[in-house]
């Protein structure tokens, strides 16, 4: 796996850090060739100590990304967390969709950043991405590789923008505006 960046904040990414962040991502390449890493370390203040480190880890698949986030009271254990929860969803994202879509291979899309939480209510960022056509099968693959409970798309077959989102259920909900 190639690691396009590590970085911390308000933490130095300290040379051992950086080897066992490589040497725990290296373990991923059997899941796929010419996969792309990035890699986002921070301490942060916390009531709970066992969430004052974080570790974000975002994969590159074709067709989009992947996206691991695990908190932790040491640094080492959260990567250790982000890494294991990366390679479950490597796994699914492999079986699911790269079996399912062989033969079709389209760019990597943006990343949508989860929204932070906020109980006022009013408009902190702005984010833009491509949308590309797929069915709300593969919206949903994508929706799931992401970690996201909702995902936006444009159908395939009509052309327009569409919602898949996952229901307290269990199950999917597909929204289509009308215009």
């Amino acid at each position: 796996m190639k690691i396009l960046q590590i970085s911390g904040r308000n933490l130095e990414v300290t040379p051992a850090l950086r080897d066992h962040v490589t040497a725990k991502l290296e373990r991923l390449d059997r899941l796929g060739d010419g996969l792309e890493a990035r890699v986002v370390m921070a301490v942060r203040e916390s009531k709970e100590s066992s969430r004052k480190h974080r570790v974000e880890i975002q994969v590159h698949v074709p067709g989009g990304m992947i996206r691991s986030e695990e908190h932790h009271a040491d640094m080492y254990a959260a990567v250790d967390l982000a890494v294991d929860t990366l390679e479950r969803q490597l796994h699914r994202f492999r079986s699911r969709y790269l079996h399912h879509h062989a033969d079709h291979h389209p760019e990597p899309l943006p990343h949508q950043e989860d929204a932070p939480e906020d109980t006022q209510p009013e408009i902190v960022r702005t984010k833009s991405f491509a949308l590309r056509p797929m069915t709300p099968e593969d919206a949903v693959l994508q929706m799931e590789a992401l970690g996201h409970d909702f995902f936006v798309f444009v159908d395939a077959s009509d052309q327009h923008t569409a919602v898949v989102y996952r229901r307290r259920d269990g199950n999917y909900g597909l929204i289509t505006p009308r215009v």
